[in-house]
């Protein structure tokens, strides 16, 4: 099950929800009992082995330095 965190806009408390993605958007309440919560973003780490290799050729911003 998808974990979401959130942040008590009351007391400045940090914690994590459990809950199904379908209710992800779902208001939660702090451990205090606080309603103003938000959610927030969090960074997503996805393990493997396998990467996509580096462009090569030089340039910069638009791809082989074709810029005019």
């Amino acid at each position: 099950m998808p974990r979401y965190e959130f942040r008590c806009r009351t007391c400045d408390d940090t914690f994590v929800v459990s809950r199904p993605m379908a209710e992800s958007g779902a208001p939660a309440e702090c451990p205090a009992g606080h309603d103003d919560t938000v959610k927030l973003l969090s960074a997503v780490a996805v393990g493997g082995t396998s990467a996509a290799p580096a462009p090569s050729g030089g340039g910069g911003c638009c791809g082989g330095g074709r810029c005019g």
